[in-house]
């Protein structure tokens, strides 16, 4: 089942159901009005959603235009973004010049974005000063139902309600100094954009195994091939640990999103890989590529983002078909 979150009156959107196509849609107004409530409520709610969703299949709905999209949450009562690929904390560790402790393989990092304002997956993302450092951060997501305190890993997956795409904005330039105070991120987090359309892990099929999604997460920079990592590989955290982390003194409520952190992947002998251009698979954010620049010729080369910008966020199943829509965003500078 495929769910979307449509723009109008109410800030949280509009609840329908999407075709596995991404052509036809049918409202869920008259079952749920908003996906908060029916997370809130899912053994009740998902019987009818699916029936929904059946009806599209046989042919039934109208047609689907991903540009009314909001993110299918397009607030969120928790965002908890890990950093299940420890590839990349050490590459832009480098960049720090920052030593990677050995707990970092053993015991996930994550922490607490902003959660009150998500930017829709078209959206501008707003820039007020580029000497801030712009970047986007490609990831996979999943929301959950309610999660009790103290859950185990073995337990934790049957929480998963839909998983989703992310561009977890950042600002590089930020994050040094907030890091130095030893609060960690806030104003070097700026609000996030996901994908079009949450998924159901059924829909996944074979892709979906032992808590990863094993597709790659295709990124697209200013009208070129920028990433392609596999989200199934060099994964050391499954999102079922992801969430078992997150509620290990604290209760999840149902709507809580657990992010991956930024994909990333090791080439085939273990090193870092190569940029696309290259013939790698690429990165899934611009800091990864900065820190391979640095260490091959002493110094950065790729900028990071300024106005008019363009980043493209998706993912395809094994026979070429978009499974979440496309977050599709320009960096707009903010007066």
């Amino acid at each position: 089942m495929k769910l979307a979150s449509l723009r109008g009156t109410e800030r949280d959107g509009r609840l329908v159901v999407v075709s596995r196509d991404l052509q036809r849609m049918l409202p869920a107004e008259h079952i749920v009005a908003t996906l908060q409530a029916a997370l809130d409520d899912w053994s009740r709610h998902e019987p009818a959603l699916r029936a929904l969703a059946m009806k599209l299949e046989a042919g039934d709905g109208a047609p689907f235009d991903q540009q009314q999209c909001l993110s299918p949450l397009p607030r969120a009562y928790q965002w908890a973004d890990g950093s299940a690929y420890v590839n990349h904390v050490e590459l832009v560790r480098k960049a720090r010049n920052a030593e990677l402790p050995a707990s970092f393989w053993t015991d996930p990092l994550m922490y607490q974005g902003g959660s009150d304002t998500f930017l829709a997956p078209t959206e501008e993302i707003p820039l007020a000063d580029e000497s801030w450092g712009l970047d986007f951060e490609a990831e996979v997501a999943v929301i959950t139902g309610d999660v009790a305190v103290g859950t185990a890993p073995a337990d934790a997956g049957r929480s998963i309600r839909l998983l989703l795409l992310v561009n977890d904005v950042s600002l590089r330039n930020l994050i040094p100094n907030e890091l130095a105070k030893g609060f960690g991120f806030f104003q070097s987090k700026p609000s996030s954009a996901f994908s079009p359309i949450a998924v159901t892990p059924d829909e996944l099929g074979e892709a979906w195994d032992c808590g990863r999604l094993h597709r790659p997460l295709e990124v697209d920079y200013n009208g070129r091939a920028f990433g392609r990592a596999n989200a199934g590989i060099d994964m050391t955290f499954d999102f079922p640990t992801l969430i078992a982390h997150a509620a290990k003194t604290r209760a999840l409520c149902a709507g809580s999103i657990i992010g991956s952190g930024t994909v990333s992947n090791r080439d085939a002998e273990g090193g870092p890989g190569k940029p696309v251009i290259d013939g790698g698979i690429g990165y899934s954010c611009i800091a990864e590529q900065r820190t391979i620049e640095t260490l091959r010729s002493g110094s950065p080369q790729t900028p990071f983002m300024k106005a008019g910008d363009h980043v493209l966020i998706q993912m395809h199943d094994a026979r070429g078909r978009s499974i979440f829509g496309a977050i599709d965003q320009r960096v707009k500078a903010r007066a």
